[in-house]
């Protein structure tokens, strides 16, 4: 199981944590909870790359 913290991202304030079998799983979790909670309609490039790099798998 992989995960991505919001936090590690930056949104020091939100608690949600994307969990998936795969890296493409949790930022498509990720990127429905950027647009519902964050109002982002599309996670730009540099954001996309960050977060990618922090995902990790879980215990």
């Amino acid at each position: 199981m992989r995960e991505l913290r919001c936090q590690d991202v930056g949104q020091q304030d939100c608690k949600f944590v994307a969990q998936g079998k795969d890296d493409n799983e949790v930022m498509q979790k990720a990127a429905q909870h950027a647009k519902s909670a964050h109002n982002m309609a599309t996670i730009p490039p540099d954001v996309e790359k960050k977060a990618r790099s922090v995902i990790r798998e879980t215990r």
